[in-house]
């Protein structure tokens, strides 16, 4: 019972973070599982199986505020579900381990250039960006691979562009049910799905805490959400490039 507590307060406060500036839930959960000692394959599945329903709630609450812009939705989703398979049936045979330092450094560039782009604070650009396919494909295969890692990829290149961040986070979430479902269904096919007490856990914390999140997307200024997107994005990079060279 205490375990399954432990992992309900790990989702909640997860997908607060997740939900509100739009990344962190895998990365927190795989991070927390990986310290227990679960191997990275099923630590992954795990976090994807209780992200298909927190996933689902946080995008239909993010509709809900109208923080969504369907333009990024069509573009990103086809592109994330390709490269999320892709990622999960190579995470069978493959350490993801391997492409975490370069991640890592690439989250480290992006979180200081939003943190500029913020101070700078420039009028933000309506429409996404041409290469938004392929960073979508990024996205969805770096998930699937390190456990985590759609929102920090994909969210924090969009802000780092000058998207709006209220329809960025939103958008981002809500194309993030669609990956995860298939990276999901990808380990199911190849490794399966264990530990159902934890990805309960996981999901019933993710619940609770997903309309809570959209709504403080919904309320919070462009500047201070960015403001906090970059810092979180600087802490967890600097963090995994330190475990990395540990």
């Amino acid at each position: 019972m205490g375990d399954f507590v432990l992992y309900v307060a790990v989702g909640f406060a997860a997908q607060l973070v997740d939900g509100a500036i739009g990344m962190a839930y895998g990365l927190s959960g795989t991070t927390v599982m990986l310290s227990f000692g679960i191997p990275p394959a099923t630590a992954s599945a795990s976090v994807h199986a209780a992200e298909v329903f927190t996933t689902g709630i946080s995008g239909f609450s993010h509709w809900r505020f109208g923080n969504v812009d369907w333009s990024f939705v069509w573009r990103l989703a086809l592109p994330g579900m390709v490269g999320g398979a892709i990622g999960a049936y190579l995470l069978a045979s493959i350490p993801g381990e391997t492409i975490t330092p370069i991640v890592n450094g690439y989250l480290l560039l992006m979180g200081g250039w939003i943190l500029w782009k913020a101070f700078r604070r420039r009028a933000a650009v309506s429409e996404p960006p041409r290469w938004i396919g392929p960073l979508g494909f990024c996205g969805g295969f770096l998930d699937a691979i390190g456990g985590g890692g759609w929102g920090p990829m994909v969210t924090s290149t969009l802000l780092g562009h000058g998207t709006s961040p209220r329809f960025t986070i939103g958008s981002v979430n809500f194309t993030e049910f669609f990956v995860t479902v298939t990276i999901s269904a990808t380990f199911l096919g190849t490794i399966g799905l264990e530990l159902w007490p934890i990805i309960a856990g996981l999901i019933l914390g993710g619940a609770l805490a997903a309309p809570i999140a959209a709504y403080a997307a919904y309320k919070i200024p462009d500047q201070p959400l960015m403001l906090l997107v970059g810092s979180v994005i600087v802490l967890l990079s600097i963090r995994g490039l330190i475990q990395a060279m540990s």
